[in-house]
């Protein structure tokens, strides 16, 4: 039997990969080996394994790749997760590789994978993201690709733009899209219950990470704008999440995690929410606030109205339900009474997401299942510099 190693290092992507690691884990072929580490083994990030664990699904492997310094270079973790993985990829060759994304972990893993001749299959190719460093990590990952899952018609063009052959781009829809549609919600009063939080009164969700893009603004001055446009709008309650692993993630979380101890009767913070309380959370919610990618993807879904702060989702798709401002107190400020007035979530009402694309995770499992260990996927690739063809992610991939 082939084998597809699907590796997850943060609980978001986690959260988006968890359907196709199910089919994966149901099927027959290819068989999983799920691959765990990044944030998800790391104690001060949340240890967000348990979530894994919880879910029964078999873990081939921990790898841990953070250190215990919070301060510790990129390319520093970016070498060390590169060799831990090449030892991976020796003793437990797979015949393919999964990734979602665009994060330094994930294309250490590429790099490592691609070093190694082993087709790497890429989850959400071709998207923007100019205020972060994500942006140029993605599309090196995209260009080690042998087979491009994007979650949208632009994002599938794009990547054509970028000179991948056609056939090797299956635009399946988004995988949050997905999880949103299919996965059952908490009530308001299990959430309320699982939290700890009074949150049968109007409640923002807010989940801010540091900009890591060229020129990146001081993540403790972002971290203090937003706390202070949140300390001057009342009526609404903050459940804040923690931030990621990015440099300065800690910083942000711990304004974060002040901001709430100094409120406790108007905000509540939780490091991980993980996947279904923050599906529910995002349901419930009257506002979704922050500069996390599922301000500006999922949100639609949902119809409810989102701000946008600072540049990290610069280049992505913005819907009528998102209000992007600038990174500065008064802005953000404004930003927020905007959106939790009663035109603007008439409006936010309205949105539609370009990121429906029906079964995503059965596509996905059923290109790989076609496609593993044929020349289609294992063979040279090339630039492809011909016309961008139209891509339906309704439609059923041509295997």
């Amino acid at each position: 039997m082939s084998t597809v190693a699907v590796v997850t290092a943060t609980r978001a992507e986690y959260g988006l990969l968890r359907p196709v690691i199910g089919r994966l884990a149901a099927g027959q072929e290819p068989g999983l080996r799920l691959v765990v580490t990044g944030a998800h083994l790391s104690a001060r990030l949340g240890a967000t394994v348990s979530e894994i664990e919880a879910d029964g699904f078999p873990i081939d492997a921990r790898l841990p790749i953070f250190s215990d310094d919070p301060a510790e270079p990129v390319a520093r973790t970016i070498a060390r997760t590169m060799t831990v993985f090449d030892d991976y990829f020796a003793a437990r060759r797979p015949d393919a590789v999964l990734l979602l994304g665009d994060r330094f972990e994930i294309f250490a893993v590429a790099a490592a994978a691609a070093a190694r001749h082993i087709p790497i299959a890429h989850i959400s190719g071709g998207d923007v993201t100019l205020g972060a460093a994500d942006e140029y990590y993605r599309h090196c990952i995209s260009k080690m690709a042998a087979l491009h899952f994007p979650s949208c018609a632009d994002s599938a063009a794009r990547l054509v733009r970028m000179g991948e052959e056609p056939g090797r781009v299956f635009c399946v829809g988004g995988l949050g899209d997905q999880n949103i549609r299919t996965l059952p919600k908490m009530t308001r009063q299990e959430l309320c219950s699982s939290t700890g939080f009074d949150l049968m009164q109007p409640f923002a969700l807010v989940t801010f990470h540091p900009e890591t893009g060229a020129n990146a603004p001081d993540p403790a001055v972002q971290s203090a704008a937003l706390c202070q446009a949140m300390e001057a709008v009342k009526g609404v309650f903050w459940l804040i999440t923690g931030s990621n692993a990015d440099a300065g993630g800690e910083i942000c979380s711990a304004a974060m995690r002040s901001f709430a101890a100094a409120h406790p009767d108007r905000a509540g913070f939780v490091q991980s929410l993980g996947l279904k309380r923050y599906l529910s959370a995002m349901e419930y919610a009257s506002l979704v606030a922050g500069n996390s990618s599922s301000g500006v993807v999922e949100t639609p879904s949902f119809r409810v109205p989102a701000v946008n702060i600072g540049s990290r989702q610069a280049g992505r798709i913005l819907c009528t339900n998102v209000i992007s401002c600038g990174g500065d107190a008064g802005e953000i400020e404004a930003a927020l009474r905007r959106a939790l007035s009663p035109e603007f979530a008439a409006l936010a009402k309205t949105a539609r997401s370009p990121y429906n694309g029906g079964d995503t995770a059965g596509k996905i499992v059923r290109v790989l299942a076609a496609r593993m260990g044929t020349p289609a996927m294992t063979g040279a690739k090339t630039f492809y510099a011909g016309p961008v063809p139209a891509f339906d992610p309704l439609a059923e991939p041509a295997l």
